[in-house]
């Protein structure tokens, strides 16, 4: 090992993460200044409509008596960004971006394809083809080929265990492995309360056997249901330790010039049960994700303007809340992109509105821009590809109709 490899080697240790090259060039510098591209991807479908909070519509607070952020200004109100819509008040590290006009939003984004399952859909947005279940790459790899920078094994990182099917295909990744929390389901009923229920129908007669019997389903129907939500994680851990992964991709930016790409995905978000409105399980996850996402920006320091950040998820959920005081599985979402570059401040994309006409298939938000699109845009005006190169990593995108990039 060269004194230059040694000396890279111990540097990208110190900055307290352990790689796993799946390449043979590693630790090979290349010029300061190269565009990068972080993509966060929320496994689970996370609810777009509590995140970038349509608040002037009363369509949306009839919608969700339980669930809805207040108003600005209210108790626990959304964060009011341009009069219309306001960011979940758990959010508020974000903020000064919006401000400074380096956060973007994209509300009514999403995949054409209409599939309601967790692994379809984001098996299509990682393979960057929607409705083809054929494609074997993802299109982060895809991407990866088509940098105009010398590639090394430390070009494109992976947070995770294992490659994602975002960086499928044939150029090299390396991978930087997160410690898996355990799975420890969440309770759903007070256990006191059932200890006082199980004492006052101990009994044979028909209302205690009824209740037994209904708490036994119960107890089958939310086994099934946290399994589900389970499943939909995709193994991704929660956001609760994603500031301190953040924190280290900042200081392997700032060591290693030849990071470009790097891909995190996060668990947590399919919020069936108890989604809770300014405060609650929903506002617990975006709160320490708005704050990684804020303390990543800081620790790159002067390498934020030339980084762009991707946040996505692969459906959004149903406009009106559930019986369980949840949401279940729908279509339209929220993207939103931060950078030095980001044309931020503003909301981008054509709203359709929550009015029961507007709505897909009488119960969603509807798709009015393509998640295509979005990452499109970005691979143009941030990462500077011709758009040649856009349409060989995203086959069949509609180009044009968004920027989100200032010229």
């Amino acid at each position: 090992m060269s004194r230059f490899d040694r000396r890279h080697f111990l540097q990208l240790g110190a900055a307290g993460t352990a790689l796993i090259p799946f390449g043979r060039n590693a630790f090979a510098a290349s010029a300061p200044g190269n565009k990068r591209l972080v993509v966060v991807l929320l496994r689970g479908a996370v609810d777009g409509l509590n995140v970038v909070v349509p608040h002037a519509e009363a369509a949306y607070y009839e919608a969700r008596p339980t669930i809805a952020i207040p108003q600005p200004a209210r108790d626990g109100g959304a964060l009011d960004l341009d009069g219309h819509f306001g960011l979940h008040p758990a959010m508020a590290a974000l903020m000064p971006h919006w401000r400074d006009g380096t956060l973007a939003f994209v509300p009514a984004s999403g995949s054409p394809d209409a599939t309601r399952s967790h692994f379809d859909a984001q098996d299509y947005m990682e393979s960057g083809t929607p409705g083809q279940k054929s494609t074997a790459d993802g299109w982060m790899n895809r991407l990866l080929t088509a940098l105009p920078v010398k590639r090394t094994s430390t070009t494109a990182l992976s947070f995770g265990p294992t490659l994602p099917r975002i960086f499928a295909g044939p150029s090299d990744v390396a991978t930087v492995p997160l410690g898996r929390a355990a799975a420890s389901p969440i309770p759903l009923d007070r256990p006191i309360i059932n200890a006082a229920f199980d004492q006052l129908y101990t009994g044979e007669d028909a209302l205690s056997r009824a209740y037994r019997e209904g708490l036994e389903s119960h107890k089958k129907v939310m086994k099934d249901l946290q399994a589900d939500m389970m499943a939909a994680d995709n193994g991704a851990p929660s956001p609760d330790t994603f500031g301190q992964d953040a924190a280290h991709l900042a200081r392997l930016i700032k060591q290693d010039p030849s990071v470009n790409l790097a891909f995190f995905a996060l668990g947590g978000w399919d919020t069936h049960v108890n989604q809770g409105g300014s405060d609650g399980q929903l506002a617990g996850r975006l709160k320490p994700l708005a704050e990684g996402l804020a303390g990543l920006a800081t620790g790159l320091g002067k390498d934020y303007q030339d980084t762009a950040i991707l946040v996505m998820s692969e459906f959004g959920r149903t406009v009106h809340e559930n019986g369980n005081r949840g949401t279940d599985h729908g279509h339209g979402n929220v993207m939103w992109v931060m950078g030095g570059s980001v044309a931020g401040g503003k909301i981008h994309g054509r709203w359709p509105g929550l009015e029961s006409a507007a709505l897909y298939e009488n119960r969603d938000l509807a798709v009015t821009t393509d998640f295509r699109s979005v990452i499109a845009s970005v691979l143009a005006g941030h990462m500077k590809l011709t758009p040649g190169q856009v349409a060989g990593i995203l086959p069949g995108a509609p180009t044009g109709d968004i920027v989100l990039v200032r010229a």
